[in-house]
């Protein structure tokens, strides 16, 4: 073939294989080896009693790393970095959070062992949330830094002057990249030497949203010369070159990085700049592929890119610009969908898709955009949580990762651009094992276009629910007063 095939890795062709997430394939904690007593019972205290496949594989894989202590890799060797793809919902923030909190159990000193980088505020709250259940009782400190107190509030938290010099407050840092970027840069006696685990989470995001720069500052930072401030470390970090007598002389700290990620990256060149050490990719992505050629080999394997949740129905609307808005009426107050999470493409579609439901009367509904403020995030999800919101309309950017209770319905009111965007909209259904259902209004200039998306990404398991016109028209006339209510208040 003329085409040419980009080269891929080893490590991205050969991964450890996870399967999906099923009701038949949790593992008992019990049965998750190296797992220590303390921590088992505090998964008991919250519920767990078993893990998702990607946490029983990834969990144990993280401790054997750390099997000789923190201080060094296991046999002296530097431990493997980490790319996890697992779909949103597998459960990835515990499998990282019950390793570290193990491994970091026995720590003396107080330094910043390991960093979350999150790409926004809600997902590093609802980090820090998890780690602070499991570091409860152990003495281990959690900080987040995210900008929402103020930079000198956060510079409290994170460090502390003494007349010896400065010391961390924190083991555990959850951050964002703008404000831990800041600190690197400004805050005095904040040191990452001792840095032990990276862990980016949406890794993908975080590589596309130009916050490359971000994880080339905490690398620096990781591997700066102690300074003259007196805390002249005996474990000094060199970079990480090929291994000789000098090197291997003083034990180091390894830095080791965990990526996790629902649409990990396949290119090369962008996981070339995360710069990654022997990594292992577990990915629950099977390739059930049953096309043969001629001479009875099989194709290289381009569909199941991407896992959704096993739970998941998926629905497509033809439809009509006109229609969409009758369209959302209709599966709200006719077909009386509860508790729908509703996505628009930019944030004046969203607004202005709110203001008209919420003229047009009888649904309870909620704007979730980066217009208003984390607070107001906050209560809003809660509200939807508690049931208290049917309707929550939102953009890709505010929804992106974030886990909301109890979604029953996605509804694509436009439709995604990219397949990444689709994987991650659906995502938020159907979690955990749990059933969801995924409508998406396609225009039918688009329809063709967004079956060829679906289908290249291995998707075929997407129906098609036409609704007549005529079960539309109930709305229509209280749609067009909505709508002259509407042109009137914005004026």
């Amino acid at each position: 073939s003329s085409q040419v095939r980009p080269f891929l890795p080893q490590w991205l062709t050969q991964p450890k294989l996870v399967q999906k997430l099923n009701k038949n394939n949790l593992v008992p904690i019990t049965e998750v080896p190296g797992i220590h007593p303390r921590l088992l019972k505090k998964l008991q205290t919250n519920g767990i009693e078993s893990f998702f496949p990607v946490q029983a594989e990834v969990i144990p894989a993280i401790l054997q790393s750390a099997s000789s202590g923190f201080l060094m890799g296991p046999g002296g060797f530097r431990p493997r970095d980490f790319c996890i793809s697992a779909p949103t919902g597998s459960g990835k923030t515990l499998s990282f959070v019950v390793p570290i909190v193990q491994v970091l159990l026995d720590r003396v000193v107080c330094q910043v062992r390991a960093l979350v980088v999150l790409p926004t505020k809600e997902l590093a709250h609802q980090v820090s949330k998890v780690f602070n259940v499991y570091t409860d009782g152990t003495g281990l400190k959690v900080v987040s830094i995210t900008g929402q107190k103020p930079f000198a509030k956060e510079q409290e938290m994170l460090v502390q002057k003494k007349v010896t010099g400065y010391c961390s407050l924190a083991d555990i840092i959850v951050a964002t990249p703008g404000r831990l970027t800041d600190h690197i840069n400004e805050t005095p006696g904040f040191s990452l030497t001792q840095l032990r685990f990276l862990i980016v989470d949406e890794a993908d995001r975080m590589i596309d949203d130009m916050h490359q720069d971000c994880l080339n500052q905490i690398v620096k930072a990781a591997f700066q010369a102690a300074d003259d401030s007196g805390s002249n470390m005996p474990f000094q970090r060199t970079k990480p070159g090929p291994l000789t007598a000098a090197s291997s002389r003083f034990p180091q700290v390894p830095l080791q990085k965990l990526l996790f990620s629902a649409t990990l990256t396949q290119d090369p060149e962008k996981l070339q700049q995360l710069n990654l050490f022997q990594p292992r990719l577990f990915t629950s992505l099977c390739s059930e592929n049953k096309s043969l050629g001629d001479e009875g080999e099989t194709e290289p394997s381009t569909d199941k890119k991407f896992t959704l949740p096993e739970g998941l129905s998926q629905f497509y609307v033809p439809c009509d610009l006109n229609s969409k808005p009758l369209l959302l009426l209709h599966f709200m107050l006719k077909m009386k969908f509860t508790r729908v999470l509703c996505f628009t493409n930019s944030r004046e579609a969203s607004h202005r898709l709110f203001l008209l439901v919420q003229a047009f009367g009888g649904v309870t509904v909620a704007e979730f955009s980066s217009r208003l403020t984390s607070k107001e995030r906050q209560r809003t999800m809660k509200q939807f949580e508690q049931g208290k919101i049917q309707l929550l309309i939102s953009t890709d950017a505010t929804a992106r990762g974030i886990d909301v209770k109890g979604v029953n319905y996605i509804i694509n009111y436009d439709t995604p651009q990219f397949i990444r965007a689709y994987i991650h909209r659906v995502g938020r259904t159907a979690r955990a094992g749990k059933a969801g259902v995924a409508f998406s209004f396609v225009l039918r200039i688009q329809e063709r276009k967004f079956l060829q998306m679906l289908d290249d990404a291995g998707i075929q398991d997407i129906m098609k629910h036409p609704v007549k016109g005529n079960s539309l028209k109930p709305f229509l006339q209280q749609y067009e007063e909505a709508l002259h209510k509407l042109e009137r208040t914005v004026k």
